[in-house]
């Protein structure tokens, strides 16, 4: 005869952390604060810049996404021991880290989700105004620019998070350490 299987209870604190409402309305406010910010920026500035200006500001939008994905991905890998040497030697910074890396869930959510997300919708929306620009300025249809920026800003933004990634997996602790010292003076 087979032995019955044994039910796994899990108790009311268990479900209530699987499912943070404060959490998700939190970070949803914030997203949206920043998306806001971030569109006012582009939508005033890439329009009525110089077009490579606009390109360059594009360009750092991606890149800004490509380095909170790396932040994102580092902080899920991060060793925490390492960082508690380094509070023990009260090197500064380490403390925040720790932080950071207690929070990681929420951290990745807001590096990945929040900022990298809006950085990808920026840039996109930013790829769209320099194409209508250069259509404009060179007498063509905006398909053909709209075509090629596009392809050529989210080939960017792919390979750069691909290579990001494996840089954040390989260097987190290093990574952790610089973000965690840019932060300590807000965090202090």
């Amino acid at each position: 005869m087979k032995p019955k299987p044994q039910k796994v209870r899990k108790n009311k604190k268990e479900k209530k952390k699987i499912i943070d409402y404060k959490w998700s309305g939190t970070i949803t406010l914030l997203a949206f604060l920043i998306s806001l910010v971030f569109s006012i920026m582009s939508e005033t500035l890439i329009p009525n810049v110089h077009v490579l200006i606009s390109i360059l500001l594009v360009l750092i939008v991606v890149l800004i996404g490509i380095l909170f994905d790396m932040v994102g991905v580092a902080i899920t890998v991060a060793d925490k021991k390492v960082f508690h040497a380094m509070a023990s030697k009260k090197i500064k910074g380490a403390k925040t880290a720790i932080k950071l890396i207690n929070n990681a869930p929420k951290v990745s959510s807001i590096c990945n989700d929040v900022i990298g997300d809006i950085c990808g919708i920026i840039s996109g929306s930013g790829a769209a105004a320099i194409s209508t620009i250069l259509a404009l300025e060179l007498g063509v249809k905006a398909i053909v620019p709209s075509l090629i920026i596009t392809a050529l800003i989210a080939s960017l933004t792919i390979g750069g998070k691909s290579l990001g990634k494996g840089v954040a997996v390989s260097k987190s602790n290093f990574i952790i350490e610089k973000f965690a010292k840019v932060l300590y003076p807000f965090i202090k």
